[in-house]
């Protein structure tokens, strides 16, 4: 089969479920990040790229000149980009637990994040092993995270300060950045504005004990556009990078197409339960995609019954989604017949819908809905 618009054939898309990804788009998010933020990117490419996929997005966005670096949520992630190929500073963004996990990270040449004076201590373990076997490992270059209000990782201030004395005092540790997590840069101004400040004092008591960082930051996505103060030397965009912040352009769209095409009676059952019946004579098509692609099953129950575009028109979806299928009510669509493409996320004729519009519904957030889209659903990539 081959996509609208597009020539060739697409190896191994027997079922027509997949997802688009907008590399153009992309690197387009980012770029405009850039240019309002003023300082380099480190693009987060956690949980494969919020569903994107990690190794394409990784090595679209270094394409920009503005993005310094990435950032991982674990050794694995990041060990998965550099078998791919990818040569750039990759900062995990999580704590590293247990201490190998830590010699893991420098095999891979990641910078591992620092969390507590125990994690201090395990990264001088590491150091003062390999000034004996591998010196020209060293330094070993590591960030400090200040918790500042998230209270999930990092070691508060001033308790803050012994870690940074001792990593100052480490030979063969090189402290290469100081960083922090905004919580609610997008809905509190006064809680925002109490986490810079707290961030602010660290970096300004870091720096008086002898430090001497690369890298500052705190901002992500919504940092970095609501909150100018919180840019410092470097920024973390996700949500925008991807086009799921409002005024930038969406990565992905979920796409599929009908397979079957029926006519039903009014008062027909449809789907596991019989939760839904037909309120008229009815034209039902079936699509090839469920909750075992990452289609939250809530999406077809009472009112948070999702749409799909159809001929580019808005069809609600009917009955209970199923593991691999779900169906729609394509009545007032003339003509629907088997092959019709069916997006989920994305555009058909002037209609749109976006990874928001589906997560308003299931009551939860965009980030949710994008990485929740499991392996079976193939990237197609496109520039």
């Amino acid at each position: 089969m081959t996509l609208p618009g597009r020539t060739g054939r697409l190896p191994r898309l027997w079922r027509p479920t997949w997802a688009e990804v907008d590399l153009g788009a992309l690197r387009r998010n980012l770029r405009r990040l850039n240019k309002t933020a003023r300082v380099p990117l480190l693009f987060v490419v956690k949980a494969d790229a919020y569903g994107h996929g990690a190794a394409r997005a990784a090595r679209a966005a270094l394409e920009v000149d503005a993005v310094a670096a990435l950032g991982v949520s674990s050794v694995e992630e990041g060990a998965a980009l550099r078998e791919a190929g990818i040569k750039a500073p990759i900062l995990i963004l999580g704590s590293l637990y247990p201490f190998e996990s830590t010699l893991a990270a420098i095999h891979y040449g990641l910078t591992p994040t620092v969390a507590s004076l125990e994690g201090a201590r395990r990264i001088q373990l590491a150091a003062a092993g390999l000034r004996g076997a591998d010196r020209r490992l060293l330094p070993l270059s590591c960030h400090l995270k200040i918790d500042t209000g998230m209270g999930r990782v990092g070691v508060r201030w001033p308790a803050g300060r012994e870690v940074v004395q001792s990593l100052l005092a480490s030979p063969g540790v090189r402290l290469e950045g100081l960083y922090t997590h905004l919580a609610r840069a997008e809905d509190s101004p006064s809680f925002t504005k109490r986490q810079l400040a707290v961030f602010a004092r660290a970096v300004r008591e870091s720096e008086s004990l002898g430090a001497r960082f690369k890298w500052r930051h705190a901002a992500n996505s919504a940092g970095a556009l609501l909150w100018p103060e919180s840019r410092w030397d470097l920024v973390r965009p996700g949500l925008a990078a991807y086009g799921l912040w409002e005024g930038f352009e969406p990565v992905l769209s979920l796409k599929t197409r009908v397979v079957f095409v029926k006519n039903v009676p009014r008062g027909t059952p449809l789907g596991y339960g019989g939760l839904f019946r037909t309120r008229r004579a009815s034209r039902i098509a079936t699509l090839p995609i469920g909750y075992a692609d990452g289609l939250p099953r809530v999406l077809s129950t009472g009112r948070r019954r999702a749409e799909v575009l159809v001929r580019g028109r808005r069809c609600a979806l009917a009955g209970a989604i199923s593991m691999d299928m779900a169906m729609a009510d394509v009545t007032g669509v003339p003509g629907v017949s088997v092959g019709d493409e069916a997006v989920l996320i994305g555009r058909s004729g002037s209609e749109e819908q976006g990874a928001g519009a589906l997560a308003a519904l299931a009551g939860t957030i965009p980030y949710e809905i994008v990485t929740g889209l499991t392996s079976r659903v193939p990237r197609l990539y496109r520039e």
